[in-house]
């Protein structure tokens, strides 16, 4: 699992022993959306249904709402060909213009070439360590917006109110921000700051929502909204009528309300955009005995344990397994209430794949530690990690009802330990359970598992609409952008694909 798409759901914390933040208020439509918001008061279907408001679904509503990116008259960009093309057309909107003439060329840390295109433009030398200011310059362009709704199961900002907030990102604070309104300026107005360059989750949380508000997007959000199907037609059998090619999409759920009672919806939308993200339901590892109660998916969980005391230094190890920022997350938490471990993974420690051979030193000396510690093999023995032991190149195989936890190494040899709780962080999967399939017949291969980081929904790399259904889009990790400064780059795509859609229906 790589650093970039560790980016957006799995930010690493401050060192542990801090309380964990505050749960979220329960999830209620905004005051400031119509007092029906999603009733069915007009037959006329929504033109755009975005279903997920995490940073991806924001930054599209952004941009749908008439907000609109030119280059500034005096920016010189500092890569030569982009500055070159930006100025064969002076005054026209970036939305309006050739998003696959601008991006070519383009090189970086993302595979899409809009995500890069974007990114340049908003944040031009960060990459070589530079803090230029963006090329763009926003207007407002109300008669330019295109009515949308933004459907969310939590609060904006979506699975970061989800995150304990003294978590840090492993993004640069200045990474996690969104169009025209800087991390490091927001952070400021607050009077906080950056730590090593990094926020904390609950900053970020905070930031994104309160984003939503300085910008009037508010109206747009309904929060506590829980999306159980979405369905379409042929343009025949869904008919769009005349002059509005395309299937309908009908989108149906339920709305929490606040005396937590079940409101349910149902939504005709000309265009659907997925942007739920991919931390929803937690990557299991298929063996017998996963579903006893001492097995967990969630840090939280281990926190919970060690207020009630069914962990402690002198109980049995936890067994934490998975060897991404997760893991290395509940290894420093247990470490730091002397909590026995025994850590399991499946890469060897030399591997290139295995995220701390990723990562610089001097950015990340909390899991450069843990990556100390899990080069050593013989920790349970006294030395300066007693009652840490790493397994290598293991796999657990079955799970006992009487806390017995049974592993094999690369030989086929077994080896039981006895353990007081069991840790399964080894990523997580996009819920898509609503979609026809869950999804499956649109990842590049639809005959595999859809995955966000191997076999993610395929989309046009220009409008991020989906290959296999029109009007259906996808954008942020669920079309492979597994990082904050990159989805936005989707929302763009989107946004103008759909407003060419828009000047392209007759008077």
């Amino acid at each position: 699992m790589t650093p970039l798409a560790h980016g957006v759901a799995f930010p690493p914390r401050l060192p542990p022993g801090q309380p964990p933040a505050a749960s979220p208020p329960p999830a209620t439509a905004m005051s400031s959306w119509r007092k029906d918001p999603l009733g069915g008061g007009s037959s006329e279907p929504l033109k755009v249904v975005i279903i997920g408001n995490g940073p991806s679904g924001i930054c599209l509503s952004y941009l749908l709402s008439g907000y609109t990116p030119y280059v500034k008259p005096d920016a010189e960009h500092p890569h030569p060909l982009l500055q070159r093309k930006l100025a064969e057309a002076p005054g026209v909107s970036i939305l309006d213009q050739d998003l696959d003439y601008l991006s070519e060329g383009l090189e970086g840390r993302s595979q899409s070439p809009v995500a890069l295109l974007f990114d340049a433009l908003l944040r031009p030398d960060t990459d070589f360590g530079g803090n230029m200011e963006s090329v763009l310059t926003w207007k407002h362009q109300k008669e330019r917006a295109i009515p949308h709704v933004v459907l969310g199961r939590n609060l904006p900002g979506g699975a970061w109110h989800s995150i304990e907030g003294s978590m840090v990102t492993l993004s640069q604070g200045q990474w996690m921000g969104l169009p025209d309104l800087p991390v490091k300026e927001w952070m400021r107005r607050r009077r906080r700051g950056l730590r090593n360059s990094r926020a904390t989750a609950g900053d970020i949380a905070h930031y994104y929502r309160d984003y939503v508000t300085k910008k009037g997007l508010a109206h747009n959000f309904v929060s506590g909204a829980v999306v159980t199907a979405v369905e379409w037609g042929t343009p025949e059998s869904s008919g769009s009528g005349v002059g509005e090619p395309g299937p309908l999409f009908q989108v149906s759920g339920f709305l929490t309300t606040e005396d937590q009672s079940r409101q349910p919806f149902s939504l005709c939308a000309r265009n659907v955009v997925l942007a739920t993200g991919s931390s929803d339901s937690p990557a299991r590892l298929g063996i017998p005995g996963e579903d006893l109660p001492f097995v967990h998916y969630e840090l939280s969980a281990l926190e919970a344990a060690t207020r009630a005391g069914a962990v402690s230094p002198g109980s049995d190890p936890v067994l934490i397994v998975g060897a991404g920022l997760s893991a290395a997350d509940a290894v420093l938490y247990a470490r730091h209430y002397n909590i026995p471990v025994i850590h399991a993974f499946r890469r060897a420690v030399d591997d290139p794949g295995l995220v701390f051979n990723q990562l610089p030193k001097m950015l990340y000396p909390e899991y450069h530690k843990v990556y100390q510690m899990l080069r050593e093999r013989s920790v349970l023995s006294p030395g300066p990690y007693e009652g840490y032991r790493s397994l290598p190149e293991h796999r657990l195989v079955l799970l006992k009802g009487d806390r017995q936890a049974v592993l094999q190494d690369p030989g086929g040899l077994q080896k039981v330990f006895g353990v007081a709780l069991v840790l399964v962080l080894i990523g997580s999967h996009p819920d898509l359970s609503f979609l026809p399939a869950a999804g499956a017949n649109l990842a590049m291969d639809p005959d595999q598992p859809l995955n966000a980081k191997r076999n993610p929904i395929d989309v046009d790399p220009f409008t991020y609409q989906s290959t296999h259904q029109e009007g259906l889009y996808a954008v942020g990790p669920l079309a492979g952008d597994n990082f904050v400064r990159f989805v936005q780059g989707g929302a763009l795509a989107v946004a103008s694909s759909l407003l060419r859609k828009e000047a392209r229906k007759p008077p």
